[in-house]
């Protein structure tokens, strides 16, 4: 993908928005994850985890294809 423009159904977007959405839904599968065993009520504020959480996978997703 090397950050270059995607064509997705004839529209340009940047390789960026496409990351955003792959990370928001892999978050929110951990979100379902840790509210089924029960962790996010051991987490002083769960909001903040969540988007900490979120930052971790985008920011992991762009340096794996940045390689």
């Amino acid at each position: 993908m090397r950050f270059t423009e995607i064509d997705l159904f004839g529209v340009y977007v940047a390789p960026m928005s496409v990351m955003l959405v792959a990370a928001w839904i892999i978050t929110i599968a951990l979100r379902r994850v840790a509210s089924r065993f029960g962790l996010l009520r051991h987490v002083w504020h769960p909001a903040l985890f969540i988007f900490a959480i979120f930052m971790i996978v985008l920011s992991s997703i762009s340096l794996a294809i940045a390689r």
